[in-house]
């Protein structure tokens, strides 16, 4: 019997161009190519316990780019031209479209500059996914 304790798996990175729809558990490294806020909820002098904001940022690697949901303390993260790191992303799917986001089970975390040059010619979020019901037999 050895006394080696079960430790944290080592995560495996992925390439923007591998992400799929409906999944989830996803190490990346990406570069922040936009930032735009698109909701901003409450006034943090205002009577509600937590302000709430969105922004839907560009984010991509050598092969690809997809559009991240940043959501509050995210955004602050997100600006144009820094590297991070995404732990534990999952694709959500709006309006047909992935969108990437990281939700209160993974991190996002600012690391050094990444030292590849982003293709923003294939954008993963343009393409349009059509919901097929597979018959169960």
């Amino acid at each position: 019997m050895t006394d080696a304790k079960p430790g944290m798996r080592k995560p495996v990175f992925i390439k923007v161009d591998q992400l799929q729809p409906g999944t989830s558990g996803h190490t990346l490294t990406v570069k922040v190519v936009s930032s735009k806020t698109v909701m901003q909820k409450g006034r943090p002098s205002g009577p509600q316990v937590r302000p709430m904001r969105i922004a839907e940022c560009v984010v991509g690697d050598e092969t690809g780019t997809i559009i991240f949901t940043a959501r509050n303390e995210q955004v602050d993260m997100m600006k144009p031209d820094t590297t991070v790191i995404l732990r534990n992303a999952k694709i959500d799917m709006y309006k047909g479209s992935m969108r990437l986001a990281v939700d209160k089970w993974g991190r996002v975390e600012v690391t050094d500059a990444a030292n590849f040059n982003v293709k923003e010619d294939n954008n993963l979020s343009l393409i349009e996914y059509e919901l097929v019901s597979v018959p169960v037999e």
